[in-house]
């Protein structure tokens, strides 16, 4: 049974390797925001414990094993998520603090009570896959908004940034997930977009809000 940091640590291994490919112990570092040192130590005791892949001055890998039991974890975080949105009315601007908590219960009954209450949903309310009862994970493939032309109309399905203020922009925006957005311009310049949807003749995101947003 893996600690509650033993369990961060293999969550954020689990995601840099997925955004960047290769991962370093420095990448780590500064995702957890915890001195170098202390994460080389860590790194060597679960090299010990056979979930990572280990050796200095070369990537961090994920064992098979490793990559397992962090699947686990986001499982039950996303489900957390899900469950307190769709269950408890909770917007989901304010599920990510409670989730980081919940998910390191320990209880695989606890989360498939979850997932059976909640008709075993696939995404999170943020859009993100929900690994299934093995771990396996089966997203969609989504591409930027910003890599969008003008007079393209898309469905905007996911976000790759779920930070609380970030959200909290997209509600004062009235953009939700599922929401139908046509292109109106794009400035050449700065990525600038001028979009529509809904109710709203028009709406200005800027370059940085368009790279957060993952649409089909």
């Amino acid at each position: 049974m893996n600690s509650l940091v033993e369990e961060n640590y293999l969550k954020a291994l689990f995601s840099l390797s997925n955004e960047h490919g290769e991962v370093n112990v420095n990448d780590l570092s500064k995702r957890l925001e915890i001195k170098m040192p202390t994460v080389t130590s860590m790194m060597k005791k679960l090299a010990e414990k056979e979930l990572v892949h280990y050796e200095k001055y070369r990537p961090v890998r994920l064992s098979e094993m490793g990559k397992k039991a962090a699947t686990h974890i986001i499982r039950k975080h996303r489900l957390t998520e899900m469950f307190l949105v769709e269950v408890m009315g909770f917007g989901w601007e304010e599920v990510h603090d409670i989730a980081e908590q919940i998910e390191h219960v320990k209880s695989p009954v606890f989360f498939n009570k979850m997932d059976e209450i909640l008709g075993h949903p696939s995404f999170d309310p943020h859009g993100s896959p929900i690994p299934d009862i093995n771990g396996n994970i089966h997203g969609e493939q989504y591409r930027k908004f910003s890599e969008c032309k003008k007079g393209e109309r898309v469905k905007f399905m996911a976000v790759a940034n779920s930070s609380e203020n970030f959200l909290k922009f997209l509600n004062t925006k009235g953009l939700s997930l599922e929401t139908q957005i046509e292109i109106l311009s794009v400035e050449p310049f700065d990525g600038t977009m001028t979009v529509t949807y809904g109710d709203r003749p028009s709406e200005v995101f800027s370059k940085v809000v368009c790279d957060k947003l993952l649409v089909v």
